[in-house]
């Protein structure tokens, strides 16, 4: 178009050429994760189920924290590449492809193969489509619920995880599973759920997009045969935070059906695992496992990026942590100190096992810090204060840089995310599918070069959650090959 003509006319012509493409894109991504498991994310974004203007939004962001332009005829280029290509079973950025065909080929070479030549490893390992997995929710508390959505969000065409049955307290009736249904279909903080959910009351079941999920009562610390019901070597999410060592999660093994047990809480003598830094150091024949805390996900891959580029001396740890159901609505009695006392009124100071927990995920780091917490009267979105004392001199930009670098490329790209927004506060990063969001605006570095502060805030729901179902699959071996 003539960019003569009226500036708000070329303007708008030109965004609709921009949200055609983005139609298109959204298309062909779709086509590859129901037909070949392949996800698709700009930047560890994903983008399958967005709309047109949520994608250009993506782009846009995309480009401030790559310190270049990446546009959509780009990112739609790169898809188009791999929708000719044989990759499948994977998850692959097509900002991080578009930047280094950019830099490393240009013009030189064409998209596919400067593709095949990126992802040639890809094509050398079994293409065959995993086994699903079923998953049974024992609990459907806030981040059962979640869980649940992500669930139902990620399973495609059917070979990953599978949820199958919900385990809750109480009579399963019509008026039971019909409030059920309603807690997951609506939610104050995330919003409508994107989708459909019925309630069949003649099979005790809710309907989840189609999908028949089977809600099962148990009223105490029992085993449940679960192959009764059909499902074998299945894995438990235990949400319910009230069974926490191995004897009482046990439990879940001594029925039948399930092969592997998921806590979705800090652990007693389970390993406490923060997917992307410690996932690896425990052996497939272990079957119960904790995906630790929302604040330990958040501050242990910043704490492992900072001891292993700065070294840490001793530190302290503050978790400004938004009120929880264990707080009290107005003033009552309650088993711990200050938490009876009216949480969406008052700032509560609390305690924390954080230090302990970080030692759990990074061996004798733990004990070099102190720490406490304080609820906070907001319903959701954390924040985590890192105060440390480094052991060689360095810089604001210095440790800024490391963790950008870490945001974008190494195994935290999916924990870590970089800000340089000036204007973020707490609601910002309500459904932001990171554990660690580095405010990098407020980093502080007394003169002495080595006494440093961090600001670290996560969704302590969904982000956690997030962290949870990286978790889950990769305990029951569901292994997706990643470029990232």
């Amino acid at each position: 178009m003539n960019p003569s003509l009226n500036s708000y006319e070329f303007l708008v012509s030109e965004r609709i050429e921009f949200e055609k493409s983005a139609t298109a894109l959204i298309k062909l991504v779709s086509d590859l994760f129901y037909e070949r498991n392949l996800e698709v994310v700009l930047f560890r974004q994903q983008l399958i189920d967005q709309r047109p203007s949520e994608l250009l939004q993506a782009h846009s962001h995309a480009s401030i924290m790559a310190g270049e332009a990446i546009t959509i005829q780009d990112t739609f280029a790169m898809t188009k590449s791999l929708s000719n290509s044989q990759v499948r079973n994977s998850t692959i950025d097509v900002g991080k492809l578009a930047i280094e065909w950019k830099r490393e080929a240009g013009v030189y070479l064409k998209r596919r193969k400067f593709i095949d030549s990126k992802l040639i490893e890809f094509d050398n390992v079994d293409n065959h489509d995993p086994k699903p997995i079923d998953v049974i929710l024992y609990g459907f508390g806030r981040i059962g619920r979640l869980v649940a959505r992500e669930l139902i969000a990620q399973e495609g065409k059917g070979n990953q995880l599978r949820m199958r049955a919900i385990v809750i307290r109480g009579d399963i009736d019509k008026v039971n599973l019909e409030k059920r249904a309603s807690t997951l279909r609506v939610d104050s903080i995330h919003g409508h759920f994107p989708g459909t959910v019925e309630v069949d009351s003649d099979n005790s079941s809710l309907i989840i997009n189609g999908r028949p999920i089977k809600v099962i009562s148990s009223n105490s610390k029992e085993a449940i045969n679960y192959e009764q019901y059909g499902f074998r070597d299945s894995l438990v999410i235990d949400n319910t935070g009230v069974f926490r060592n191995q004897e009482d999660l046990s439990m879940h093994l001594k029925g039948k059906g399930v092969e592997k047990v998921l806590l979705t809480a800090p652990g007693k003598d389970i390993p406490n695992i923060v997917f992307g830094v410690n996932q690896n150091d425990f052996q497939d024949s272990q079957q119960i496992f904790s995906a630790a805390s929302c604040t330990t996900n958040a501050i242990v891959p910043v704490l492992k990026i900072i001891n292993d580029n700065f070294g840490i001396n001793q530190g302290h740890i503050e978790s400004i942590h938004a009120y929880t159901n264990d707080q009290n609505l107005v003033d009552n009695m309650h088993s711990k100190y200050r938490r009876g006392r009216a949480a969406a009124l008052n700032m509560v100071i609390t305690e924390t096992g954080a230090e302990k927990a970080v030692d759990k995920a990074i061996p004798g780091l733990g004990l070099k810090f102190t720490s406490n917490a304080i609820r906070v009267p907001v319903s959701n979105g954390s924040l985590a204060i890192l105060k440390l004392n480094l052991t060689k001199d360095t810089s604001v930009e210095q440790i800024n840089a490391v963790i950008k670098d870490a945001a974008f490329k190494g195994d935290l790209v999916e924990q870590i995310k970089y800000s340089v927004s000036q204007e973020l506060v707490s609601s910002d990063i309500v459904g932001d599918s990171c554990c660690s969001i580095v405010d990098s605006e407020a980093t502080i570095l007394h003169s002495d070069k080595k006494s440093a502060v961090l600001y670290v805030w996560y969704d302590n729901e969904f982000g956690y959650t997030k962290q949870v179902m990286r978790l889950a699959k990769h305990i029951v071996g569901i292994k997706r090959r990643t470029y990232f």
